[in-house]
């Protein structure tokens, strides 16, 4: 099987879940970039840093909570 044939399917297979990453991806670094940009304007590099880095713990928690509602609902 070639790449472009594995990368195919595996577009295929975890499309709309790479999508999903992706979004909240962009999401969250527009939405940090606004908040250094505009609110907290003075503050150093480090917290601009360590609020990005927390995109990954929230890009869990969010997905991780998405779940337990389409569990506890029956979805």
């Amino acid at each position: 099987m070639s790449f472009t044939d594995r990368l195919r399917e595996h577009v295929t297979d975890n499309g709309t879940g790479m999508l999903h990453d992706l979004l909240f991806a962009v999401v969250w670094v527009a939405l940090v970039s606004f908040l250094f940009d505009f609110v907290f304007a003075s503050a150093p590099t480090w917290v601009f840093y360590m609020f990005l880095a927390a995109g990954i713990p929230a890009y869990f928690g969010f997905f991780f909570s998405l779940e337990l509602a389409k569990q506890e609902h029956g979805e």
